[in-house]
Order: C-alpha cells, then structure tokens, then sequence
C-alpha cells in the first residue's frame, strides 16, 4: 500500500488514506471481506480471493431480455442470429420488443412464466365452455323429449288398448320409438321430476348468454397466449436456437 502511494495508519483499526484524501479510511468500513484478519488470510493462502463483479453477477438471476436481445442485433453475427435472420425480420422483432415492454416481460423467467399461466388460463375456460355446451345439449334434448312425449302420448294410449298389436306397431313404429325413448329419458332424471319446457327454455337461454360471455374471455385469453408463445418463441431462438431445458435453467442462473 505505502508503495502504491498510501499513507498507513496503525492502531486499534488500520486505516489509509491515498495523497488525494484528507481523512483515513477504516479497512472495516469497507466491509466484512476488508479486514485485517480477513485480508491476511488471503495473503497467507487460507481463504480464496472473491471477485465480486462475478458474485454481484450471479445475484443477479433476473435477466434483462431487451438488453440482450438488443446487443445480439447490434452485433448481427453467431449463427443463432443468423438462423434467427433466415425466419423473422427486424420488423418482427421489433414487434417482441414493444411486447415485451409493455407487458414487463424484462426477464426470460417472467416470459417463460407467462406462457405458462396463459396456457392454463386457456385450458381452464376452455374446460368451462365444455361444461357449459354439455348442459345445454342437455337442456335441449330434455325439451325435445318432452315434447315428442306430449305429441305421441295419444298414440301409445292407443297402442295400449289395441294389446301391443304388431300391426298397430308397424303402422306407427316412428312415433312410438320417439315415445319409449322420451320414456327413458325421463326416467334416468336424478330426481325423477320433469322440468317444464319453459324452465328449460330459460335455463338454456341463461347458458347461451354465460356461454358466450366466457368465450369473450376465451378468445382474449387465447390472443395473449398467442402472442406470448410468439415471444417467447423469437427470444428462444434469437438468443439461442435449440436451446435445451438444462441450458436455460443455466441461462436463467448466470446472466
């Protein structure tokens, strides 16, 4: 230190000052790995030396995805970029950025997350819809059934007293079948109660109305996920082509 211009001052704490400064400087206030029992040991060999620009670089776990996608179409070369070139243009790309921007999709993790939570988002309302058309196919045949069952129920009296006839039968065997069928359906009702075809009307009216209220949520749901994926997809291959699960975890670690 006294070589390099430094003036030593001893005591309860060393302390320093260059020929530019007015006060000493305590080596403690400068942190726990700048003390004098610290600083010999590495001078003695028992504790490695830390560079701390790699340590506050690996603390530093979030990656700033516009500043490296920027740097790789600034340098305009690797053969990551170039495969890039040969698919998109730079107008698309631009199109990821403002994306990402907007959105604050600053790091791969937020980005890669956000796919994912689209993707569930999808799924999830996409389950919903299903619900929701099974129940009204539902509704829909019950009415049906209800009213072929009061069109033909004067039928299958008269099929009744004719003792089952075969002739009677053939003669009317579309509007029995419709019959036995409405016959069936009532019976695997859950409460053996037959709702009347206005309450149905209006159920299914009620689920139309959900049913399209959810598929507005859908398509907008849908429309992000498509452009997260598109995101995601031009990162993925400007910042690395092929990119495998380890090396991203790896990516995602040490940028």
């Amino acid at each position: 230190m006294e070589q390099a211009g430094y003036s030593i001052k001893q005591g309860k704490h060393i302390a320093f000052k260059s020929k530019d400064q007015k006060k000493f400087i305590r080596l403690r206030s400068l942190g726990e790995r700048y003390t004098e029992e610290e600083i010999k040991a590495i001078i003695c060999g028992e504790k490695p030396i830390v560079n701390r620009k790699k340590a506050t670089e690996k603390s530093q776990i979030h990656i700033n995805l516009l500043v490296d996608i920027q740097a790789k179409l600034q340098a305009g070369k690797g053969a990551g970029y170039e495969r890039w070139a040969k698919i998109f243009n730079l107008k698309q790309m631009a199109q990821t950025i403002n994306f990402l921007t907007e959105n604050k999709l600053l790091s791969y993790e937020e980005l890669e997350k956000k796919a994912q939570t689209s993707t569930v988002n999808l799924n999830k309302l996409l389950a919903q819809i299903k619900v929701i058309e099974k129940r009204m196919t539902e509704t829909s045949n019950l009415k049906t059934h209800i009213i072929n069952y009061s069109k033909t129920r004067d039928i299958y009296i008269a099929y009744h007293k004719a003792g089952y006839s075969k002739k009677f039968y053939d003669e009317h065997a579309t509007d029995l079948i419709l019959h036995k069928a409405a016959k069936t359906a009532f019976d695997e009702l859950e409460d053996k109660k037959i709702p009347t075809v206005k309450a149905l009307q209006k159920e299914y009216s009620e689920l139309l109305s959900e049913k399209k209220k959810v598929y507005v949520k859908y398509h907008s749901i849908k429309k992000e996920m498509k452009d997260i994926l598109t995101a995601k997809a031009n990162v993925d291959r400007l910042l690395g082509e092929n990119i495998s699960e380890k090396e991203k975890e790896k990516y995602k670690e040490q940028r």
